[in-house]
This record gives C-alpha cells, structure tokens and sequence, in this order.
C-alpha cells in the first residue's frame, strides 16, 4: 500500500467561518457526516491529521506571517493515487463545511534513502 497525504484546503472568509461555527445545527451535521467518513475510511487511514493554524514562513529574508488555505490534512494508504482519491468524493469538508477542495498527494521515497 503507498501512502497519501490529503490537505484540506478552505475558502471562507472569517466572517463565513464564524457564521458557520455559531450555527449548533449546521456544526453538528458537519461533524456527524464527517465521523461517517472517517469510520467508512477507518482502515484506510494511517494518520487522522489535525486543523492547521496560523502559518509562519521561513526563507532569505527571515521569518514571516503568511496567509494560505490549508485548513487540515490526513493520511491515508491506498494502492493508487486514484483510489486515494476516491475516498474524497463527496467529502463532508466541501459539503457540509466552507471548504473549497481536498487535494491528494503520494508519498514519495526519500531520493538517495
């Protein structure tokens, strides 16, 4: 099995997710189709990731605040890219939550290791 690190990427503005998350009802069914998910998944998940905060950035010039819309990420193992993929079709982060996309990638083996 090759591995997968899919990153949860978000589009709300603050105000959208604040709307969101002082709604009770709309939270709730949220997380209730999201544990679906995951026990749907279960087998398949190697790492249950977690929500992502603010991001530094590190390069040259020093160290920075910097904005992006990574929100979350997980890991999962599958035999191909695009059955890693498939276990994001109709995901509860696009919607039942303000998020955007998902996007899946391959780990890949360390050049020279």
């Amino acid at each position: 099995m090759k591995k997968f690190m899919a990153i949860y990427l978000g589009s709300a503005t603050p105000e959208q997710k604040a709307g969101f998350q002082s709604d009770p009802a709309t939270m709730q069914a949220g997380m209730e189709a999201w544990g679906k998910w995951v026990e749907d998944h279960r087998e398949a998940i190697v790492d249950f990731g977690s929500p992502l905060g603010k991001t530094k950035r590190a390069d040259l010039s020093g160290i920075s605040d910097t904005a992006n819309h990574l929100t979350a990420y997980v890991i999962v193992q599958a035999e191909t890219h695009e059955d890693a993929a498939a276990m994001f079709a109709g995901h509860p982060h696009f919607t039942h939550f303000p998020g955007k996309a998902i996007e899946i990638m391959e780990h890949l083996p360390m050049p020279g290791a």
